[in-house]
């Protein structure tokens, strides 16, 4: 085997393996948008088109027709740092009245993503990514006034997503592609019949494979426009666990389906070096709706966790300036309309609105080497948490909580990719 033949084998085998165990740490938010080091410079606007790497492909698989001839491989690092602290009261209950703060809920977290992709000829592309769609890690002080309606939360994801992209012609694209997904997911809350002390911890949990699928199709119209849309669908989860109640442990299987996702981007040229970029996303979240846990043992419901989601929106808008041959510079503004109001914001997952303010650059170090840097700010509306009778979540026992929620998100990504 020719050398160069063997320092390719050897570093995408590298890759793939390097992906595999980082994609194994831990993560933090519950659907993770930060798959891309590019795109988290311009607030992930354009991210279904095909200007910025191969990373788009985890929106829109048709964008691997930006993909040169050859292997072209991807690493992106993602450091998530949120600050989110609950301040409230709990009263009426049978459990007496706490203002005991939550602390800082939230974990920093480290997300990465990995992409390799191989043009086979002018119409062939075949590519593959490794990521973390979904992750959730809060944990209150134990103590704190909520802990009978939570205590810690934490959702972990990995996903392998391989797909195949035919380039029509010049202007049109299509692909489609598969998901096959691990998902482990553990709720806590403290046990109100546990008596005096400190209270020990309900539990429910499981773990599950599913699968789905991705596709997309690009269009360019003309020169210098590019619009994408992407599909990915939800994956089905059947959580094989346990349910820890009143020191009781239980096995149960826990029916859960992801939301699935719509996008549309665009990438327009104005001058041969400034570029305009836009999407609007939704996210299928109201699909979530109340799942059960069932008895193993008898198939009779145990207990059901409520959800209930309104579906979510993502738009941005953002460009680029290439200062020169090798740095450009870019920059975006988002605004996300959660899935989560205040008729069911729970104290588990304290989610609203927000604005996403970010800036990044790339450096080419040359034909076959570049350096990707993004940073984005983001800033949620006012929140409030009111757990009253008309609440979901409300138990008569553990009475009434309202609070008022104060957080912040700063998230700093890089990423390297190589062209063989």
């Amino acid at each position: 085997m020719p050398w160069a033949d063997k320092r390719t084998l050897l570093l995408t085998t590298s890759a793939i393996i390097l992906s595999v165990v980082a994609t194994s740490a831990h993560a933090g938010g519950f659907a993770l948008r930060e798959q891309s080091s590019y795109y988290q410079g311009l607030s992930f606007a354009g991210y279904g088109t095909s200007g910025g790497g191969i990373s788009s492909m985890y929106w829109n698989p048709a964008s691997l027709i930006g993909a040169q001839q050859g292997l072209t491989v991807e690493a992106h690092n993602t450091g998530l740092f949120p600050v989110s602290e609950i301040d409230g009261t709990l009263s009426g209950g049978a459990l007496g009245t706490s203002s005991i703060g939550s602390g800082d809920i939230a974990s920093d977290a480290f997300i990465p993503a990995s992409y390799a992709a191989y043009r086979l000829n002018d119409q062939l592309i075949f590519g593959v990514g490794v990521n973390a769609p979904f992750g959730l890690s809060t944990k209150p002080e134990q103590n704190w006034a909520a802990q009978f309606y939570s205590r810690s939360s934490s959702v972990f994801s990995l996903n392998v997503n391989p797909a195949v992209a035919l380039q029509i012609n010049e202007m049109f694209s299509l692909a489609v592609g598969i998901q096959v997904q691990y998902l482990d997911v553990s709720l806590k809350s403290a046990d109100a019949t546990s008596g005096a002390g400190f209270p020990r911890s309900n539990e429910i949990s499981g773990s599950s494979i599913g699968y789905g699928v991705t596709a997309g199709l690009t269009v360019r119209p003309m020169e210098g426009t590019e619009i994408g849309v992407g599909y990915r669908s939800g994956v089905g989860h059947d959580l094989d666990g346990d349910l820890i109640v009143g020191g009781v442990t239980r096995a149960i299987g826990l029916g859960v389906v992801t939301p699935d996702m719509v996008n549309i981007s665009a990438r327009q040229k104005i001058t041969d070096k400034i570029r305009v970029l836009g999407t609007v996303e939704w996210t299928n979240w109201s699909r979530l709706k109340s799942p059960r846990a069932i008895s193993d043992a008898t198939g009779a419901a145990l207990t059901t966790l409520h959800f209930n989601y309104d579906d979510g929106w993502f738009f941005s808008l953002g460009g680029e300036y290439d200062y020169n041959e090798k740095l450009t510079f870019r920059a975006g503004l988002g605004y996300e309309i959660s899935p989560i109001d205040e008729d069911i914001r729970s104290t588990r997952l304290p989610d609203n609105n927000r604005w996403w303010l970010s800036a990044g650059a790339s450096y080419n170090f040359n034909k076959h080497l570049s350096f990707d840097l993004g940073y984005t700010h983001i800033i949620p509306e006012s929140t409030k948490i009111n757990i009253d009778s008309n609440h979901q979540d409300f138990n008569a026992t553990f009475g009434t909580y309202t609070a008022d929620v104060d957080s912040h998100v700063n998230i700093i990504s890089a990423s390297l990719r190589y062209k063989f």
